[in-house]
C-alpha cells in the first residue's frame, strides 16, 4: 500500500497538541500561539512548529474549540472570604464591577471558593474542562503567583486584576496604579503644608502594599522629607483594630506625624480611631487619607484613594471577549504583550475633611 505522507507516530491514538509541543522542544502555549495567533511566535520557532504539526498529523479538534467558545458563556472566579476586623473590601466592589459588564456582553459569572492557589487551579483545570467556564478571572495576585504561568501551561483563557513582578509580558492584564495612588495622597497633604507625613501599611511583602508604600517613599524623597518622615514607615495587619495599636507608637513619637497615608481604609479607620482616643480631632490635629474609597470613607468623611474599579471590570471583560463578541481563546489571550492586553490604569484622590485643612503650625 503506498504511503500518502511521511508521520511520526507519537504513542497510540491521534496526535496531541501536547505531543507537537514535545516534539518541538516548546511549551504547549507556543504550539497554540502557532495555530491560534501566528504573528506573536517568532519566525524560526513558528516555522520548527509548523513542521512537527505537518509531521506528526495534528489536526485540532474543531469540535472542542467551537464549545471552548460558545459553550457556556460563564466567566469563572474565585470568591474570597473578608479578612476578619477588615471593612467592605475592594473585593466587593470589582465583583459588581465584573458582573455588571459580562451582563452587559451577554455572560455570567461562575463563582466557586477555593482554600487556596492550588485549590483555586485545580477548580479552574476541572471547570474548564467539563465546559462550566470559557475562560477565568484571577484577583489578588502575589509578587511571584503562580497562577498566571500554570494556566498558561494548561492553555486556559484568563485576565488577571493585578499582575506579577516578574512575566505579566506573558499573559493579559489590567490593574491600577497603587505607587501613583499614594503618591498623590503625599503630594495633597504636602500642599496642605504637612512635612512629618507616616505611613501605615500592610507587612512588606504583598505586592499591592509594597506597591503603595513605594509610592509614599518615592513621593517623600521627591519632596525631601526622607529626613523627617523616615522613622514614621510602620506596618500592620489589614484590621482596624491593628491599626490602633499601631498609630499608638505613631503618636508617642518626640516629633508626632502631623498626617497619615494608610494603605487601606480600614488601616485608615484604624487611625482615626486612635487619634480620637488620644485626643486629637481628625482633620484639624492630625490628617488622614485612606485608599480604596469604600463606602465607609464617604461616610466617615476620610479622604481617600479611588480606583477605577467600574472601569477595571469593563476592562477585564473586554480583554476576554473578542472581537466577535466570544469569550476568547487561549491563544488569544496568552503571551498578548504590549497594548489591548495590558492596561495600567490611574488611580484618584477624593479629598474630605479628615484631610482638607492646611497643617497646623
Amino acid at each position: 500500500m503506498a504511503e500518502t505522507g511521511h508521520r511520526e507516530p507519537v504513542g497510540a491514538g491521534a496526535p496531541t497538541l501536547q505531543d507537537v509541543a514535545r516534539a518541538a522542544g516548546v511549551s504547549r502555549q507556543t504550539v497554540s500561539n502557532v495555530l491560534h495567533a501566528p504573528d506573536r511566535v517568532r519566525p524560526a520557532t513558528r516555522e520548527r512548529v509548523e513542521g512537527f504539526i505537518s509531521r506528526l498529523g495534528y489536526q485540532p479538534n474543531r469540535q472542542a474549540q467551537a464549545l471552548a467558545r460558545s459553550a457556556s458563556h460563564m466567566i469563572g472566579y474565585r470568591i474570597r472570604p473578608q479578612a476578619p476586623g477588615a471593612l467592605a473590601s475592594i473585593h466587593d466592589r470589582f465583583l459588581h464591577a465584573l458582573a455588571e459588564a459580562g451582563r452587559a456582553a451577554d455572560h455570567h459569572l461562575l463563582l466557586f471558593a477555593a482554600e487556596d492557589e492550588t485549590a483555586e487551579i485545580d477548580s479552574v483545570g476541572r471547570l474548564h474542562r467539563g465546559g462550566g467556564a470559557d475562560a477565568f478571572v484571577l484577583y489578588d495576585l502575589t509578587a511571584d503567583d503562580r497562577r498566571p504561568r500554570t494556566l498558561l501551561e494548561m492553555g486556559v483563557p484568563f485576565v488577571a486584576f493585578g499582575r506579577t513582578d516578574a512575566g505579566a509580558d506573558a499573559y493579559p492584564w489590567v490593574d491600577v496604579d497603587n505607587v501613583l495612588g499614594t503618591r498623590l495622597a503625599v503630594d495633597h497633604l504636602v500642599n496642605r503644608g504637612h512635612r512629618r507625613i507616616a505611613f501605615l501599611g500592610w507587612p512588606a511583602g504583598r505586592t499591592i502594599g509594597d506597591r503603595r508604600a513605594r509610592g509614599w517613599h518615592e513621593a517623600v524623597e521627591s519632596h525631601h522629607l526622607a529626613a523627617d518622615c523616615g522613622v514614621l514607615d510602620v506596618r500592620s495587619e489589614d484590621s482596624v483594630q491593628a491599626a490602633v495599636q499601631v498609630t499608638f507608637r505613631l503618636l508617642e513619637h518626640a516629633e508626632p506625624p502631623t498626617a497619615i497615608v494608610t494603605a487601606t481604609d480600614t488601616l485608615a479607620v484604624g487611625a482615626m480611631q486612635a487619634a480620637q482616643r488620644w485626643g486629637l480631632e481628625v482633620g484639624r490635629d492630625l490628617a488622614i487619607v485612606g485608599f480604596d474609597d469604600t463606602p465607609t470613607a464617604a461616610a466617615l468623611e476620610l479622604s481617600s484613594i479611588r480606583q477605577p474599579i467600574e472601569l477595571v471590570g469593563r476592562q477585564v471583560v473586554a480583554a476576554l471577549l473578542g472581537t466577535d463578541g466570544v469569550l476568547a481563546g487561549a491563544g488569544a489571550l496568552a503571551g498578548a504583550g504590549t497594548g489591548p492586553g495590558h492596561r495600567l490604569l490611574e488611580p484618584e484622590l477624593v479629598i474630605r475633611s479628615s484631610s482638607a485643612r492646611p497643617a497646623r503650625r
